[in-house]
C-alpha cells in the first residue's frame, strides 16, 4: 500500500465508524482491541512526554541564560549538535503526539463520538501551533550560522534577535498548551464517562488539564503570573506519567456496554 493510501486509509478511520478494509493489520487490530489500543495509547504518553522533557529540560533550559542574549549564542554555538537534536526531538514528540491523538480517538469514540472529535480537533489545533513555534529554533540556528547576508547586524543585534526568537517559541507553545489542555480535558472526561481507568485518575486528569489551559491564559492576560515557573504544568505531567504507566501496566477495564459498540 502506498504512503498516500496508508494516510487516506487512517483518516477514513477518524471519519468512518463503519469497516475501514484500507487500513493496515496493525491498525485493524487497534480497532478490534480496546486492550490493545490502551497498551498503545499509555506507551505512546510515556513516549511524547520523554522526548519533550528531553528538549525542554536537558537541551533548552541549560543553553538559554535568561538576560543575558550574548551568553546564550555562545551556549548554542557551542552545542548546535545538541541544539539540532532537541529540534528533532520536539518534532519526533509532535509526531508521536499525532498518532497518541488518533489511537485516544479509537478507544473513546464508542463512548462518544463527538466528543472525541472535539477532543482530537484541540489536539491537532494545539500541535499545529507548536509546529510553528518550533520553527523559530531553526531561526535562532540560521541567526548564528554567520551567513554573509546577516554580517549587516552588529554581534549584539544578532543575539537579541537569538533571544527575540526563542520568546517567540516560548509564546507559541503558551498558546498550544491552551489547547492541550482543552483537548485532554475532553479526553479525560471521556475516559471518566468510559470507566476505562480508576475514577480519580480520570478526575485528576480533568483538574490539571483545566489548570494548564487556565494558567497559561491568565499568564498571556498578566504576565505577573509568569512568576509562578512551571507550576501550573506540574500537575498535567503527574497525570500524563501516571496515565500512560496505568494503561501501559494494568491496560483498561472494559464495560460490557462499550465493548458491545465497539466498531469492528
Amino acid at each position: 500500500m502506498s504512503r498516500v493510501k496508508i494516510v487516506a486509509a487512517l483518516i477514513s478511520s477518524v471519519m468512518c465508524s463503519g469497516e475501514c478494509s484500507e487500513l493496515p493489520e496493525v491498525f485493524h487490530s487497534m480497532i478490534e482491541s480496546p486492550q490493545r489500543c490502551a497498551k498503545v495509547v499509555g506507551f505512546l504518553y510515556l513516549v511524547q512526554m520523554a522526548t519533550g522533557v528531553f528538549g525542554q529540560a536537558f537541551v533548552r533550559d541549560q543553553l538559554i541564560v535568561h538576560g543575558d542574549p550574548a551568553k546564550t549564542a555562545q551556549n548554542i554555538i557551542g552545542a548546535e549538535g545538541l541544539f539540532r537534536l532537541s529540534i528533532a526531538g520536539d518534532l519526533i514528540t509532535y509526531t508521536t503526539v499525532i498518532v497518541l491523538i488518533w489511537a485516544l480517538y479509537v478507544l473513546l469514540r464508542p463512548v462518544n463520538k463527538n466528543l472525541a472529535l472535539l477532543a482530537v480537533l484541540f489536539r491537532l489545533a494545539e500541535n499545529a501551533v507548536l509546529c510553528v513555534a518550533t520553527v523559530n529554533s531553526l531561526v535562532v540556528l540560521r541567526l548564528l550560522s554567520g551567513a554573509d547576508y546577516l554580517k549587516t547586524f552588529e554581534a549584539n543585534q544578532l543575539h537579541s534577535l537569538v533571544t527575540l526568537a526563542l520568546n517567540m517559541q516560548g509564546l507559541g507553545m503558551n498558546v498550544g498548551f491552551i489547547l492541550l489542555g482543552l483537548g485532554s480535558a475532553v479526553f479525560a472526561y471521556l475516559l471518566l464517562k468510559s470507566r476505562y481507568i480508576p475514577k480519580a485518575l480520570a478526575v485528576w486528569g480533568i483538574f490539571s488539564s483545566l489548570v494548564l489551559a487556565i494558567a497559561t491564559l491568565a499568564i498571556i492576560v498578566f504576565p505577573g503570573f509568569g512568576i509562578m515557573g512551571l507550576a501550573h504544568m506540574m500537575p498535567m505531567g503527574i497525570y500524563e506519567v501516571g496515565l500512560g504507566l496505568w494503561l501501559l501496566v494494568k491496560g483498561i477495564r472494559v464495560p460490557s456496554a462499550v465493548a458491545d459498540v465497539v466498531p469492528r
